[in-house]
């Protein structure tokens, strides 16, 4: 049992410093692409777009589901993006609440009669309504079918070339959509995806749908959760675009080619991953039509969403992420290490099976080895120390890099307190908060094989005031 148990620790342990090296490994990718970024004055960069009326229109998409506490927020901010052309089209997917009710009201619509180009099958579609203040704001009510079925049913109403799928609960930044289609303008549309950075909004002062202050918020749940945003969206999704080989583009915001995604058959309605899963058939698309066009991720559009300040809660949005990537990789397993899908097939899915499905798995046999070598002499109390030291620097340093990262790059954070703060807790990540993941990402790999397709409840409390 015990030879056992130390053959098993050394494969632990020799994956965690893979893992560890690979992400910083990424890290160093990230930091130089954000370095030469930063020297760029954005401001002025963009303002040639903003007044350029040949800027690509675009179609704003807000899926929402028992929103009535959030939409009105995010609507307006959408109101306020600093855009040539745009059209905002709310999906109420039969919430049970008064989402609709509040759409109406605030922005004075009236039913309009309507005939929608069916790109892609949807639930029934009940009414249509349009703002009589602002015509191209416009309110989809349909029958439930899942956040999935809510996009596509808004990319058969929509009119322009991209679409824009941005959470109901989410607000961006006024010159959040001009830097996230400038790519796309500038490549004269090479690119065809682009997803930008989002932030947790709790603690933060949000007033008339637009960010006042930036702060933290209290609860130690929420302040993790932020430092896990920025290695999510820092050190992977930068580097892995870097590579061309980015596999995902938040949920809570990203922009498309519609007729791309049409072609690619739109949102999956059978995962609940759909935002990682069309992403990944994109990129099965492109390849397997020898296609140059690209997926990008920009690290400085900010959105601004609200985070679970649970742990309940937490827990099920978790759950639902993993099994999501579970499912997306399993439906797509043709392209793993398969030479026709180039650096996605040989290096991206192996990298998000091993290191970010697969990676919970082998913590959980660490915590297990640890706990066990130092209660119970399951294995030598020096073996067990250095899975220790292993797994503290996984977690928590690497965790610390990417709040030093934030701090060279977006700098959102004004006050060296909130820098202090983070620190302290990305530190601490290992010893209670990541034991919480990775116990939580096993049971989403379970919950995978069992079948039942939902937006995951949250109960939200507004990030606007």
């Amino acid at each position: 049992m015990q030879e056992t148990a130390l053959i098993v620790s050394y494969i632990v342990i020799a994956y965690m410093l893979f893992s560890s090296l690979s992400y910083l490994g990424l890290f160093a990718l990230a930091f130089r692409k954000v370095k030469r970024e930063t020297k760029l004055d954005k401001r002025e960069s963009t303002e040639d777009f903003l007044r350029n009326q040949s800027t690509y229109p675009v179609s704003i998409l807000v899926p929402a589901y028992n929103e009535e506490v959030g939409v009105v927020s995010t609507v307006r901010s959408l109101l306020a993006l600093e855009y040539p052309e745009k059209e905002i089209i709310v999906i109420d997917d039969g919430s049970k609440d008064d989402t609709s009710l509040r759409m109406i009201e605030e922005f004075k619509m009236t039913k309009i009669p309507f005939a929608v180009r069916m790109h892609i099958e949807t639930a029934e579609i009940e009414s249509i309504y349009q703002s009589s203040i602002f015509p191209y704001i416009r309110l989809i009510k349909k029958a439930n079918g899942g956040k999935a079925d809510a996009l596509n049913a808004g990319i058969n109403l929509s009119s322009f070339p991209y679409f824009c799928a941005i959470d109901g609960d989410s607000i961006l930044e006024n010159d959040g959509l001009l830097k996230t289609m400038k790519p796309i303008i500038e490549s004269d549309g090479q690119i065809i995806v682009t997803g930008g950075s989002v932030r947790i909004a709790n603690g933060s002062t949000i007033s008339r749908s637009k960010v006042e202050v930036i702060g933290l918020p209290r609860s130690p749940v929420v302040l993790m959760q932020i430092v896990e945003y920025f290695r999510a969206f820092l050190i992977g999704r930068l580097a892995l675009s870097h590579l061309n080989i980015l596999l995902i583009v938040s949920g809570a915001f990203g922009v498309f080619n519609k007729e791309r995604v049409i072609q690619a058959g739109g949102y999956n309605k059978n995962t609940v991953g759909e935002d990682m899963e069309l992403v990944v058939r994109l990129h099965r698309l492109l390849r397997e039509e020898k296609s140059k066009q690209r997926i990008e991720y920009i690290p400085d559009p900010v959105c601004w969403t609200e985070a679970p300040d649970s742990l309940g809660v937490l827990k099920s949005q978790r759950i639902r992420w993993q099994r999501g990537l579970f499912e997306t990789l399993w439906t797509h397993r043709k392209m793993m290490l398969n030479p026709k899908y180039g650096s996605i097939g040989l290096f991206s899915m192996p990298y998000f099976l091993f290191v970010e499905l697969l990676g919970a798995v082998f913590e959980f046999i660490g915590y297990f080895i640890i706990f066990g070598g130092f209660f119970f002499a399951l294995v030598d109390p020096q073996v067990a120390g250095v899975m220790f030291l292993v797994t503290v620097f996984y977690g928590s340093l690497i965790s610390a890099l990417a709040v030093l990262l934030e701090e060279l790059t977006l700098h959102k954070y004004p006050n060296v307190s909130h820098l202090v703060k983070l620190y302290f807790w990305a530190l601490t990540e290992a010893f209670w908060y990541r034991p919480l993941m990775v116990l939580w990402r096993v049971q989403g790999i379970f919950a995978a094989f069992r079948k039942k397709a939902h937006w995951g409840d949250m109960k939200r409390k507004g990030i606007s005031t």
